[in-house]
């Protein structure tokens, strides 16, 4: 009898290829699922072996370690699909770099991290911790910042689902992609599973054509799914473009928080600036002077600025061949060619939609 049976079909053949390697007698319900951890067994003892371990010795071993086994092969398990999920961890200073005053760092404390980190006063107090957060706002608002930050403020893993990756097979796959993904996500324990550009996989059914309304469909069963698991799972998704989400996902019972991600107040823009700043071969500055010059600008519009500074200083020294010192009127010459992201409309029509949408 050939060692890979299908438990499914033939538990006699289980209980009795048990009783042959390992002399133990078991009732056929017990040895189907019996068998099937073995077989696991073996496969984990052979990886951490590197060699292939034969179906006795691994019989043996399960049955002596009983206890030991399945938290042993959890563990391994998980660390297989973090790689090959892409899994970071990313370092707690990141939530640093997020000024109190920007909006929406003191709500993302209070509402997520907070009942996510108490768990025994969240116990309490009956708080039920958040299983899944929408963001939404202007392109370059910081959104994947705050995911990664979230993640880092937990000490959770992170790993971030592009929609592009589950086109790989074609648009006729991606709801099967996008099912296989988030039941490897489920699981796994203490994870961050962020998803940006959501509106590709969740748009509106209104106008949408078969695949993509079989893909929100999709989605909309993943959800309650993902929420229900007892591990520890945190769901971020983010989109700049809010109003194209299908109603359904923005009902109750989706998303336990819908929180609006705008533009920096003159405290947030320091704040990243600063981070910059202390990067760059500095002469003369006045943070003042280039917090004014940066109004409207995103946390990604700052970061392009810096690039181009950072550029514009190296190439001058190389030719000038002396020392370079960035100063306020490297920052001015620059800026003529960097405009900010946030125009006066765009500001205006993100303040509507944090009004219609947002549930914090």
């Amino acid at each position: 009898m050939n060692d890979p049976i299908s438990p499914d079909l033939i538990p006699e053949a289980c209980t009795n290829r048990i009783l042959e390697l390992c002399g133990v007698e078991v009732e056929p319900d017990t040895a189907v699922n019996l068998w099937s951890k073995i077989l696991e067994h073996k496969w984990l003892l052979s990886e951490q072996l590197h060699r292939d371990v034969g179906i006795k010795t691994a019989c043996a071993d399960f049955l002596e370690n009983t206890d030991q086994v399945p938290s042993q092969y959890e563990l391994h398990e998980r660390g297989r699909l973090l790689r090959e999920m892409g899994g970071q961890f990313i370092g707690k200073e990141m939530w640093d770099t997020i000024s109190d005053s920007q909006p929406p760092k003191q709500l993302v404390q209070r509402r997520i991290i907070l009942p996510l980190t108490e768990e025994g006063l969240s116990r309490k107090h009956g708080v039920i911790p958040p299983k899944a957060i929408l963001f939404f706002g202007p392109p370059g608002t910081g959104k994947t910042h705050f995911a990664q930050a979230i993640a880092g403020a937990l000490r959770w893993w992170y790993i971030e689902i592009v929609p592009s990756v589950l086109m790989v097979d074609g648009v006729e796959s991606i709801g099967a992609n996008l099912r296989e993904t988030m039941e490897k996500a489920s699981k796994l324990d203490e994870v961050v599973l962020f998803i940006d550009e959501f509106e590709e996989i969740a748009g509106s059914r209104d106008m949408a054509d078969r695949i993509d309304k079989s893909i929100t469909n999709e989605f909309l069963k993943q959800i309650p799914m993902l929420k229900n698991k007892q591990n520890k799972i945190l769901l971020v998704c983010a989109t700049n473009y809010i109003r194209q989400l299908d109603t359904a996902i923005l009902r109750p019972g989706r998303f336990d928080c819908i929180i609006p991600v705008g533009g920096l107040d003159r405290e947030g823009r320091t704040t990243i600036l600063e981070h910059y700043l202390a990067k760059l071969n500095t002469g003369d500055i006045v943070m003042e002077k280039i917090v004014e010059l940066t109004s409207g600008f995103t946390p990604a519009d700052i970061q392009y600025l810096f690039q181009q500074v950072a550029q514009f200083a190296f190439e001058k020294e190389l030719a000038d061949k002396k020392d370079y010192l960035v100063t306020v009127e490297t920052f001015t010459h620059i800026l003529q060619k960097v405009p900010p992201s946030l125009s006066i409309e765009v500001i205006e029509e993100f303040k509507k939609d944090s009004v219609d949408y947002s549930r914090i």
